[in-house]
């Protein structure tokens, strides 16, 4: 019985070897630009089962690189990351969902990554309960949240607690802040975890995303209002087997927000609401975009326009935004979203040309 159980042990490593393969290889073609090779180095272990590779797949059906641009493919590769606990995959899809308008699953999932650790999934989640629609009003929990939020650099985070610091009283702040601390102390397990041999490796970005700023808007009105989530990154994070060194691949990030306004004075039981999250999920939210350009006007190629992007928004704090290409004839368009009001966009102009590049604002 023990040489047959050794058997079947030996069996499943031989299985899974090729597998893990696969995954790295495949992460190792796509920082090289072969996008091709990566995809059929994923689609074994993604059919698999392996969450990492089905992440990874989901990410080049987003952007269509080795594969066309696909969104429902890409939704369907990630809900099944995300069903095996991928917790990236969860905050994806989750925001994903938001965007769509299918806000209720959105949040069952956004909350399940929030409960990994996922700091975007954090801070849309930490906005929802400050807020209570879409979950119980929970304001130490919301606390904990953003300050979890703001400790892994999601920028707008800062704003946030900025307000919460004057809304919250100072006794659910403390309860906040200590159970924070348990929230860090339960990732610092995790991370542990993470590096046993068999559990995947997730790779972080490797841009922490700028400071945005954000709003609470005055509570007169009788139904709060749910920020959108903070979007998905435009360039895949990729997912590598245990065993292996972390890729990144590049991303893009986030972010960017209105001006804080503090609730009113005296505005007793209906609290102040947090602002739309630091991400354009909420299309009919929108007020204003950039378009960006270079000296000679529209990008005179797709790869021009992604190139100047990733450039952009390192240099000029545009990583709160998500880019949008459409083609002009033989030319590519760049804008980026949302912001949200005319003066912010001015403002985020001003810092795409300091760094050399025609900005001017339109409307979505």
């Amino acid at each position: 019985m023990r040489s047959f159980v050794l058997g079947c042990a030996l069996a499943a490593v031989t299985v899974a070897a090729p597998a893990i393969a696969g995954v790295k290889e495949g992460v190792e073609a796509w920082a090289k630009g072969d996008y091709p090779t990566a995809i059929a180095e994923w689609r074994g272990p993604a059919a698999a089962g392996d969450p990492d590779a089905q992440f990874n797949l989901g990410q080049a059906y987003k952007l269509g690189r080795g594969v066309p641009m696909e969104p429902a493919t890409a939704l369907d590769w990630y809900r099944k990351a995300a069903a095996s606990g991928h917790e990236q995959a969860q905050a994806t899809l989750g925001l994903l969902l938001f965007q769509n308008g299918q806000r209720p699953e959105a949040m069952t999932w956004l909350k399940k990554a929030a409960d990994q650790g996922e700091a975007r999934a954090q801070y849309v989640v930490g906005t929802a309960y400050f807020n209570g629609d879409l979950l119980p009003r929970d304001w130490p929990r919301a606390y904990a949240l953003m300050t979890r939020a703001k400790a892994a650099n999601i920028g707008a985070a800062t704003t946030s607690l900025q307000q919460m610091d004057q809304i919250i009283p100072q006794e659910q702040r403390e309860a906040g802040l200590a159970l924070s601390r348990e929230m860090e102390r339960t990732a610092q397990l995790r991370t542990n975890d993470v590096a046993t041999p068999g559990m995947p490796l997730t790779m972080r970005n490797s841009v922490t995303p700028p400071v945005g700023q954000t709003s609470v808007p005055p509570s007169t009105t009788s139904t709060p209002v749910m920020a959108p989530a903070p979007a998905p990154t435009a360039a895949p994070t990729i997912m590598a087997q245990a065993g292996g060194t972390p890729w990144r691949a590049p991303t893009t990030a986030r972010p960017h927000r209105r001006r804080a306004r503090p609730k009113p004075a005296g505005a007793e039981e209906r609290p102040p609401r947090l602002p739309p999250c630091p991400c354009p999920c909420a299309r009919d939210r929108r007020v204003a975009e950039l378009r960006l350009e270079d000296p000679a006007g529209a990008f005179s190629s797709a790869d021009a326009a992604r190139n100047a992007w990733t450039s952009l928004s390192a240099r000029a704090g545009l990583k709160a935004l998500t880019p949008s290409f459409s083609a002009v004839g033989a030319l590519t368009r760049l804008q980026a979203g949302p912001l949200a009001s005319r003066a912010a966009a001015n403002q985020a102009c001003a810092a795409v040309k300091a760094a050399g590049t025609t900005c001017f604002p339109v409307a979505p």
